[in-house]
């Protein structure tokens, strides 16, 4: 393939602003997507994949650049490794390819920089999983995410969205095992289609999918989602209750909830509440008013780094200790929402036990009025997002 100076360029100055001034992988590109209007979606594409691939792949690519801050010859590593032969461009004259592919080759054994993870990060999740599952499940979260949508059943079906997208040339294919889901069978901007302006689909990770399912909502119950964001599941559930019923969506964000209100309006869901939590007093209000309610909590984001692959650069372990701690508080205030008899879903992207079922177990050893009905782990190697949800019930 023909690489063009100005791509590459960008590619090593998005890094640049990635490590060194600490943003976020999909930031940056939608700045430096508005800054050049001009690109085509092939363009686009050259760029976005090479700044994912070498922010999930970082650490093998700067130990291979014997340079952490070099963002040219790091971006040389990555054509390297990825077999796309270098130009005979001056910022290339020192790259030798055979020594990057020896020196790629001797690294295999020492798993961790083979791998891309921080030493504390790879010994955490060895702690948290076994060494078995630990790197398998590593290994997943380096592949490259798919583009899975949902068919917003209030305006459309799955079947009549994938005729709609084939229409435009766009091919997907269902999702076994997920009710409205579609997979892409290549990348495409779909924010940019008719469907997609008139509310006719979401995009949303089909493990995602699988939690307002799990939750099962029916359609005249009052359903709490508590830690709401920008209401991806919201929105599912909205579908799921057929508009009937009532959604009271929360977040301590009011910006969060001001985008939902957008989305919820292109979506035609008609029967969401947004409320700003505002202390203690915002749960407290709500005190036994859910027959449903979510809690997808902060977690440290273990089982999408597909997705966010930013994110283990980004962590610590002080972090994950103030993220359980900030979990352990929002399920044990937060449940008093739910109706007794009613159910309540505690749910993660994370696949860490520690985030997960002890979390759970330690809610039962201290509240007996409640009782785990089911829990599942969705692992990333299984070809979603990593999930974690447990339903429970209020018993009195």
């Amino acid at each position: 393939m023909k690489l063009y100076k100005n791509l590459v360029n960008s590619i090593a100055l998005t890094l640049q602003e990635i490590f060194t001034k600490n943003r976020y992988a999909d930031k940056a590109l939608e700045k430096l997507f508005k800054q050049n209007p001009q690109w085509g979606s092939r363009d686009r594409r050259f760029v976005a994949e090479g700044v994912y691939d070498v922010v999930r792949n970082f650490r093998l690519y700067s130990t291979l650049a014997e340079s952490k801050n070099n963002f040219w010859f790091i971006t040389a590593v990555w054509l390297v490794v990825k077999e796309i032969p270098l130009p005979e461009w001056p910022e290339f004259k020192h790259v030798n390819p055979d020594f990057i592919r020896g020196s790629a080759e001797k690294l295999k054994d020492s798993l961790p920089t083979y791998q891309s993870y921080p030493d504390w990060l790879w010994e955490y999740g060895v702690a948290e999983l076994g060494r078995e599952i630990w790197e398998r499940e590593a290994l997943a979260l380096n592949e490259q995410a798919p583009v899975f949508l949902r068919a917003n059943t209030l305006k459309t079906s799955r079947e009549k969205l994938a005729e709609s997208f084939k229409n435009d040339k766009i091919e997907t294919s269902a999702i076994p095992g997920v009710l409205d889901g579609l997979q892409l069978s290549k990348r495409e901007n779909v924010f940019r289609s008719k469907l997609f302006k008139e509310g006719g689909f979401e995009v949303q990770d089909a493990g995602s999918q699988l939690i307002s399912v799990f939750l099962a909502p029916n359609p005249n119950d009052v359903v709490i989602d508590a830690c709401a964001g920008a209401g991806g599941k919201s929105l599912h559930l909205a579908a799921l209750m057929k508009n009937k019923g009532k959604i009271i969506s929360l977040d301590v964000e009011a910006w969060k909830l001001e985008e939902l209100k957008k989305r919820a309006k292109r979506a035609g869901a008609f029967n969401i509440e947004t409320r700003l939590i505002e202390g203690k007093q915002t749960i407290n209000s709500l005190a036994g008013k859910a027959d449903k309610l979510l809690l997808d909590v902060p977690c440290s984001g273990m089982g999408v780094l597909k997705r966010n692959p930013d994110a283990k650069w980004k962590l610590s372990a002080e972090v994950m200790e103030r993220t359980k701690q900030l979990q352990k508080e929002i399920i044990s205030d937060y449940s008093n929402m739910v109706k007794i008899n009613g159910k309540m879903m505690y749910s993660t992207c994370s696949i860490f036990p520690g985030e997960n079922q002890l979390q759970v177990r330690n809610f039962l050893s201290t509240n007996h009025n409640f009782q785990l009905l089911e829990d599942k782990t969705l692992f990333p190697s299984e070809g979603f997002d990593g999930f974690y949800m447990a339903l429970l019930q209020r018993t009195s």
